[in-house]
């Protein structure tokens, strides 16, 4: 056969298959199934709830067992994925024994999803006090590590619980249509989606899951980022009904978490900073002074999004140090109403920090400032330049990092254990143990728990001189350090 007939003859046959491929591939989108997910969000005692978004718009089922086999099947309920909502849906497990496995499968339209055949498992939470982990981190970008191996260290540390801090895919968008893009790819790590499936996931956002960078209350599409969010996420609420926002309130094990939005009705960070200037919003700062004082939980963790701390050499940043007066204005409230266990975690640095907010001197008690970031992006070294009030350890930029609460409510005093974790799984410092005693008026704790080195570098600073052993630029600092909670 002529060659350059060959040729042809073998070109049209492979012309007709690529011009059978769009037929296939729609085929196969169209067979109902999970397009993300599931995952687990909240838990409690008697029920978990179990987030997926399905490929179309039809009948989505939950069916739970406490058995692998599912010899015996526990229908759950059956919701309509809508296209408003992006085909994401909720479903809850109720009824449920305490602290107890159970087995759950998913099916779409009447079927089982074909690319998921397993049976995924999770845990309902302890009824009472319990012993219990608590793993958290911030600033998850899938554009800069698709990869993401933090999630194997996550895994092995096994949580029972995983907060996400913020920052927790980088639309830096006002279109609704690209944050939804970010949360779908975030949703399909192949090392993050076994941790999704069993382990209860909650969530707040900052400014690049909010917006752009540096958001504020002044978003003119906050309301459509805030569907995107509960679209995605199975808190459980969002808010007041009066009061739109991420921020919510979880108990597990004993211990009250307080989760915070600093985005939705903020401030713009060049607004003097006095009483007038807010990051929470009234209404929300209301809720948490209330919830704070209704509490009788040994542990109260005030979750943000931004750190605590006064880092008072940095130029710009959006945390807590450009909010001073609101954020004294919430630890003279603890103080005033003799609220103790209250400690903070935070995220957003790109760096792991363990700080400490001395208001012992103040009358109050030393509130601990622990911050984990990033889950997958670049570290940075902004320690040095930044000085907050006093660091208990130094701060980790070597790499991804995780940080972990082990809670200890059973068995005599309450306490808890803070460690940070690298990409390997390894604890990068000192534990760190609170205990009641440690967070109630009166108590000075802070010098006793620090570093010996970061207590010799903390002493160089107040003499005037560089924290790490470089001296301050002329004119640094503008008042001498006194060990108060600056405010």
């Amino acid at each position: 056969m002529n060659p350059n007939r060959r040729a042809f003859l073998a070109g049209s046959v492979l012309a007709g298959l690529f011009a059978l491929v769009p037929r296939a591939i729609g085929r196969a989108m169209g067979y109902p199934r999970a397009l993300n997910g599931p995952m687990v969000g909240a838990s409690g005692p008697d029920h978990f709830n179990v987030w997926v978004r399905a490929s179309g718009a039809f009948d989505v089922k939950l069916e739970y067992s406490t058995d692998r086999n599912f010899s015996t099947v526990i229908d759950g309920p059956t919701i309509r994925a809508s296209a408003e909502d992006d085909c994401c849906v909720v479903l809850r497990a109720q009824g449920l024994k305490p602290d107890t496995p159970y087995w759950y499968r998913l099916k779409y339209d009447g079927q089982q999803d074909r690319y998921q055949w397993f049976n995924s498992k999770t845990r309902t939470a302890p009824a009472g006090p319990a012993d219990f982990r608590v793993a958290f981190g911030s600033c998850c970008r899938i554009q800069y590590d698709a990869d993401q191996p933090i999630w194997n260290a996550v895994r092995g540390l096994e949580p029972d619980l995983f907060f996400w801090l913020g920052d927790n895919i980088y639309g830096d968008s006002d279109d609704p249509a690209v944050l939804t893009d970010l949360y779908s790819r975030g949703r399909v790590v192949e090392r993050l989606t076994p941790l999704l499936r069993s382990t209860p996931q909650l969530a707040i956002w900052d400014d690049h899951d909010f917006g752009y960078n540096d958001a504020d209350g002044r978003h003119p599409r906050k309301q459509e980022a805030l569907k995107v969010f509960k679209n995605f996420w199975a808190n459980p609420s969002y808010g007041e009904p009066d009061s739109p926002g991420v921020y919510f309130r979880h108990s597990h094990g004993g211990v009250d978490f307080f989760f915070l939005d600093g985005r939705y009705n903020r401030d713009p960070i060049t607004k003097p900073d006095n009483a007038a200037k807010s990051m929470l919003g009234a209404r929300q700062k209301r809720w948490l002074k209330g919830a704070l004082s209704a509490s009788t939980a040994p542990f109260k963790v005030l979750v943000s999004g931004g750190g605590w701390s006064s880092a008072e050499n940095e130029k710009g940043g959006d945390s807590w140090a450009t909010y001073m007066t609101e954020r004294n204005e919430i630890f003279d409230h603890i103080r005033d109403h003799d609220i103790g266990g209250v400690f903070c975690i935070s995220g957003d640095s790109h760096m792991g920090e363990l700080n400490c907010i001395p208001r012992s001197a103040a009358g109050g008690y030393d509130i601990y400032d622990m911050c984990s970031s990033p889950l997958a992006q670049m570290p940075a070294n902004k320690n040095t330049r930044q000085m907050p009030e006093v660091r208990v350890r130094d701060t980790w930029t070597r790499s991804v990092n995780v940080g972990l609460m082990h809670f200890r409510m059973t068995g005599g005093k309450p306490s808890m254990t803070y460690t940070l974790h690298d990409v390997l799984g390894e604890p990068v410092w000192e534990p760190l143990v609170l205990t009641p005693d440690d967070l109630r008026n009166g108590v000075r704790s802070w010098d006793s728990k620090s570093d010996p080195e970061e207590l010799k570098r903390l002493e160089r600073f107040k003499r005037g001189g560089g924290y790490y052993g470089t001296d301050m630029p002329e004119g640094w600092p503008d008042r001498p350090f006194t060990g108060k909670a600056s405010g």
